[in-house]
């Protein structure tokens, strides 16, 4: 195998930057819409489809499991064809999906559309990334900070919607036919848009190492750290119902809560990363997020205390992300591949753990979501321990 090195990054003269960053941005407030949307809807879901929790928490897996085979495709597709007419494309199914799973009365359908869904999302999440990074070259460090932003607001919107559709109509279908409305104008924004050239051609290929292990435990971060996120976000509405902490409507607005504290937090993470190692963030990321867990089960019957602990939570979850995807970049020359493994890692956790606390929440009792996810914390710190002792090493990606 010839081995060549891929194309520098370049700043982009694309005539439409603007115009294509905002609906680039527009795009993840849907990604974000799309994940902060399941949890305050789980129940109403499950009695949609005459299921119980552990059988509708299958559609965290089948969701997470499309996103993991949709990665894998997108970034082949978005190499290969125009990058907008392909994020209009997963657009439209988006929010053709969405206006059909509250219309489901059985559970195979919900989970074929979810999946359906899922895949949908790895298009968006892999095509905004890219498009944006051969958009602004060098300079597009700032705009992915900003992108990221705005999946939290999406995230932080979506159970708003919930609860106000819920107090005015007493159903969710509303909720998602309104996200399916908001999707429109961002797909028709694109489609009027040139599309921005690819940064490496298809005929490019770069050699793997023979050792991989600071990629191995990057990934398996990836896996513990989404895992715990996305669990804590789509199960905090139902834990809190089951304990009699909130009603259906606090209950709604504490999801909120979660995904605004993170959402504030990715915004704070852009001036502290320019300050701190990525190291040191990821150390305080993790043990502000475990103590936070740690005083809600410590003071379990207390609604105060789980609100406080959401939104320490979610405040401390947010830059861990982008921090190990900086300390990844330390340690490793990050290209494609290397990448796509990352989120493969990332994917099987937001598939993994959100199943396990459904398949364990009736029989164990609502407790054992925050003991999952404290047990993720836990063992990411102690994964981050061994990235940080492997040595660095610049490591290149393949491609085919």
């Amino acid at each position: 195998m010839q081995s060549t090195t891929p194309h520098p990054i370049v700043e982009s003269a694309h005539p439409a930057k603007i115009p294509s960053t905002i609906a680039y941005y527009y795009a993840f407030v849907v990604l974000g819409s799309i994940t902060g949307i399941f949890g305050p809807t789980l129940i109403a879901l499950a009695s949609h489809t005459q299921t119980n929790l552990s059988e509708i928490s299958i559609i965290f897996a089948v969701r997470s499991f499309g996103y993991l085979g949709g990665s894998l495709l997108s970034g082949r597709l978005f190499d290969r064809v125009k990058g907008h007419p392909l994020l209009v494309s997963v657009l439209f199914v988006s929010a053709v999906a969405f206006a059909l799973i509250p219309l489901v009365p059985v559970l195979w359908l919900l989970t074929a559309l979810v999946l359906l869904l899922g895949i949908a999302e790895s298009g968006i999440d892999v095509g905004t990334n890219s498009l944006l990074m051969w958009m602004h070259g060098e300079r597009a460090s700032p705009f992915l900070n900003g992108l990221h932003f705005f999946f939290g607001f999406g995230a932080l919107l979506s159970p708003i919607v919930v609860a106000q559709v819920v107090l005015s109509t007493g159903d969710i279908t509303w909720a998602y036919w309104l996200l399916a409305i908001i999707i429109l104008p961002a797909a028709l924004w694109l489609v009027r848009l040139p599309s921005p050239q690819p940064r490496m051609d298809s005929h490019e290929e770069v050699a793997l190492p023979a050792s991989t292990l600071p990629v191995i435990f990057i990934a398996l971060f990836f896996f513990l750290y989404v895992g715990a996120e996305v669990g804590y976000g789509n199960w905090i509405f139902t834990y809190a119902t089951r304990l009699g902490l909130s009603d259906a409507t606090d209950a709604a607005l504490l999801t909120s809560a979660f995904w605004g504290a993170f959402t504030l937090g990715r915004l704070l993470g852009v001036p502290l990363s320019a300050r701190f190692q990525p190291a040191a963030i990821l150390f305080v990321d993790l043990l502000g997020s475990a103590a936070s867990i740690v005083g809600i089960l410590l003071f379990f019957q207390s609604s105060r205390a789980l609100w406080l602990g959401t939104l320490g939570t979610g405040l401390f979850m947010a830059s861990i992300f982008p921090s190990m995807l900086a300390l990844a970049g330390q340690k490793m020359t990050l290209t494609g591949k290397i990448t796509g493994l990352f989120f493969v890692g990332a994917g099987g956790g937001g598939m993994f753990l959100p199943w396990l606390i459904g398949q364990l929440f009736e029989p164990r009792g609502a407790v054992i979501t925050m003991l999952l996810v404290l047990t993720s914390l836990i063992v990411g710190l102690a994964v981050l321990a061994g990235v940080l002792r492997t040595k660095s090493r610049s490591i290149s990606a393949a491609r085919q």
